[in-house]
């Protein structure tokens, strides 16, 4: 006979509950779950009763053994950020969970199990990180272009009076070389500061500005790479720089195209555009009701790991002729839009994942935003 609770007020309360939790039977099969649960997992109650919790969700044999044991000995514990396997879910999930045996009336012993999912809660913490690192940059390097511009005036302007004064072109060779490195060295940060006009926002088709990239890259490459679109017409117009978001959005297609022919391998270089929606998403502490995501996805040679936490910042490269600069003034302009650029990559597979709210900017008027005229 298997264990059930004991009174409706009981299930009413665990049906309200925002933990997951479960009820195992002796034999470690479940015999209850809570619509929290059902969430968790992403399946429906009808489908998991009676499914052993080996095949629901799993650490390994030495998970499994914990709770075997916990069972046996009637001794509760807690795992804090364990990473579980859960079914139809590629990656693994962080959860905090503990499990507390349980004994009833007929001295049956059943365990009962509360799932707390820290993904979205770390994902924040980490979104968070970005974004203050990002702003302590942009603000140390408009120090810098400030404070190198200056003097980068001032010797160009000695420079231009030198030239007026020499009277054999073979110096003024000298003077030239001299006002076109400072010259270059100004356009380098001004590159470094990103946009230089506020955003124009205006109701904008996303699915237009990818159509735009993916004509423009596929006119500039000399080597076949499949450019594939996998796309939710379903995704309202987002508001946002039209100009601003094919700017960002090339930069990053640019580098996939860059990685995979400059490592060719076997397989058949591929990007992929992808669009998607979220609902009820938050993008570092402010939450959105509706979000478009938009993937960049190429089968390169991925991002050494040792970058992937750098790879935003103004200078830093992968690539030995890169500038270093197309990644960060893209999430400069996805940061005007409110919105954030993440990355995760491994060999043979690289994401870079654009958060874009869909609606309107609350307060456009108090951020220096511009706004299209209809």
């Amino acid at each position: 006979m298997s264990p059930t609770l004991n009174s409706d007020i009981f299930r009413k309360l665990l049906d309200s509950l925002t933990t997951a939790v479960l009820l195992l039977d002796q034999d470690l099969k479940v015999v209850y779950l809570n619509p929290a649960a059902e969430h968790l997992f992403a399946t429906s109650s009808s489908h998991l009763i009676d499914t052993p919790v080996s095949q629901l969700f799993f650490e390994g044999d030495a998970g499994l053994d914990d709770l075997k044991s916990s069972l046996k000995e009637l001794h509760p514990f807690t795992k804090r950020e364990a990473q579980i396997h859960m079914p139809h879910c590629s990656h693994p999930a962080t959860v905090d969970y503990t499990v507390t045996p349980q004994m009833d009336a007929a001295q049956q012993r059943t365990l009962l199990i509360e799932l707390r999912p820290l993904d979205r809660l770390l994902r924040i913490s980490r979104d968070d990180g970005i974004i203050n690192a990002h702003q302590a940059t942009r603000a140390l390097v408009r120090g810098m272009a400030h404070e190198v511009k200056n003097p980068l005036g001032g010797i160009r302007g000695a420079a231009q009076l030198l030239a007026r004064e020499l009277q054999t072109e073979d110096l003024q060779d000298y003077t030239d070389i001299i006002i076109s490195e400072v010259d270059r060295l100004r356009n380098l940060v001004d590159r470094m500061l990103g946009p230089r006009k506020l955003p124009m926002f205006a109701e904008t088709n996303i699915h237009e500005v990818l159509e735009r990239v993916k004509t423009i890259v596929e006119a500039e490459m000399d080597t076949a790479v499949e450019i594939k679109r996998d796309y939710d017409p379903s995704l309202p117009e987002l508001w946002g720089d039209n100009d601003q978001l094919i700017q960002a959005t090339l930069n990053i297609v640019r580098n996939a195209r860059q990685a995979l022919t400059e490592n060719a391998s076997q397989q058949s270089p591929f990007i992929t555009l992808r669009t998607r929606a979220l609902r009820q998403f938050t993008i570092g502490n402010v939450r959105h009701r509706l979000t478009c995501v938009v993937e960049i996805e190429d089968n390169g040679p991925g991002i050494d790991k040792s970058l992937l936490e750098t790879i935003f910042f103004p200078m830093v490269s992968g690539r030995a002729n890169g500038t270093g600069l197309g990644l960060s003034i893209a999430q400069s302009i996805i940061s005007q839009h409110q919105g954030l650029i993440e990355c995760e990559s491994e060999p043979g597979h690289t994401i870079f994942r654009l958060l874009l709210p869909i609606e309107p900017h609350k307060g456009d008027a108090n951020t220096g935003v511009a706004h299209a005229k209809p």
